[in-house]
């Protein structure tokens, strides 16, 4: 079997969609005929913890280890919170101490691509041996943190294999970026770091068609779009809930908060009393100080439940529980091309979704696609007032029922096998 050198820095029990998408690549790749062998940090410091991910890894795949030197650790000495929330790249604009302040701006002119850089030259030194030793001829990287590009970028030049790079979300683009604080020279040296990568990978992989068409405008090199998915066998049937349950999974940060959804329903609740006793809106993650305010502002706070982090096995649950799910975007042009990993698994449970984002944003094309919900831009206030009222009145009568299409292509084994052509 052909073997592929997968390097990556989220693995478990690292929490958060970003793990999934290799976990589930390299669960299904020896059955398409390649051996992965993976290679991550020794004592990485992971915001979120998710255990139930550990017994997902496959008990027969290679996995390296190495060391790695990361300055949250030390930043924790002065702000533990700060430091935990900014490596979790949870950045506010509002608010900000100045140790918050201090340490975005060392993080983003001092740590280029990002504060994992220092894991770049060792990393390389001990992988030269693994690669021989394992006689791999492909390896792939995937980011963020985008440095991991660069150990790919670096044996490319040394040993002379095939590097694939796989984007999860995009580089410069992205809608932290702009929060970095960072200087021009700052600036010209990330542009320059990803012209770099993206022209001297062999193949790169993106996640969603709009970060196709950024990166095209770089690089002529081949770029294909494989998405995050759902894995059949995480599936359950847990039985819906009673009440008219809206439920979110995720960070709801400052820019992602739907004004025109909390409005609606504030308007609905107040307006209908057959709703106004059965709705629940339940919040699974982190949620900033503004949502919450904005949430109890609207009326809503009786008929909300805050769950905070769940495990991904939870997370399923709650999806198949839920009369809605609910999927937010920011409303900014950065944001079109990100698909987060849970739409995929949102279809899969074939609940309705209701998605609010920007305008002409990816996600609404695959849910349009696949007749998994309806998606509103932030002004769309009537249109989603009539579709929540349809929604509910369904839900009282007959039941609330979503007849999804063409979701195959989702699953996580026709990706790996997508995945394995490349490779």
């Amino acid at each position: 079997m052909k073997k592929v050198l997968i390097i990556t820095y989220y693995w478990p029990p690292a929490g958060g969609p970003g793990v999934q998408r290799w976990l589930k690549f390299v669960k299904y790749l020896p059955h398409f005929g390649i051996t992965p062998i993976v290679y991550i940090p020794e004592n990485p410091n992971y915001p979120i913890l998710d255990n139930s991910f550990v017994k997902e890894v496959p008990k027969d795949v290679i996995i390296y280890k190495h060391p790695i030197r990361e300055p949250y650790k030390l930043a924790g000495l002065f702000s533990k919170k700060d430091a935990k929330r900014i490596s979790s790249g949870i950045i506010t604009t509002k608010n900000q101490s100045i140790i918050e302040k201090a340490m975005l701006w060392v993080r983003g002119n001092f740590f280029i691509p990002d504060a994992r850089k220092n894991w770049v030259g060792p990393s390389v030194k001990f992988l030269d041996a693994i690669i021989d030793k394992e006689r791999i001829d492909t390896v792939v990287t995937t980011g963020p943190p985008h440095s991991i590009h660069l150990i790919g970028n670096r044996l490319k030049e040394l040993k002379g294999i095939r590097w694939l790079t796989d984007f999860r979300d995009p580089w410069t683009s992205i809608g932290y970026h702009k929060k970095l604080k960072l200087t021009r020279k700052s600036q010209l040296e990330h542009k320059r770091l990803e012209h770099q990568v993206l022209n001297n990978a062999d193949g790169i992989i993106v996640t969603s068609y709009t970060t196709k068409k950024e990166f095209e405008t770089i690089t002529d090199k081949p770029i294909s779009v494989i998405t995050n998915g759902f894995d059949s066998d995480d599936q359950g049937h847990a039985p819906l809930t009673k009440d008219f349950t809206i439920s979110h999974i995720g960070s709801l940060l400052s820019g992602r908060n739907p004004l025109v959804l909390w409005k609606v329903l504030g308007e609905l609740v107040n307006e209908n009393e057959g709703l106004k006793t059965s709705f629940k809106l339940r919040l699974a993650g982190v949620i900033s100080e503004d949502v919450l305010q904005t949430i109890k502002d609207s009326g809503l706070e009786n008929h909300t439940e805050i769950l905070g982090y769940i495990s991904h096995e939870e997370a399923i649950t709650l999806q198949q529980q839920s009369q809605v799910l609910l999927l937010v975007e920011i409303d900014s042009k950065e944001t079109r091309g990100i698909l987060p990993g849970k739409l995929y698994e949102y279809m899969a449970a074939e609940r309705p979704i209701l998605a609010i984002g920007p305008e002409k944003w990816d996600a609404a094309q695959i849910i349009a696609d696949t007749h998994s919900g309806f998606s509103f831009g932030y002004s769309d206030e009537n249109e989603l007032k009539d579709v929540l009222l349809k929604w509910f009145w369904a839900y009282k009568n007959e039941g609330l029922v979503m007849k999804s299409v063409g979701l195959e292509k989702f699953s996580r084994r026709e990706l790996t096998k997508e995945l394995a052509k490349h490779i």
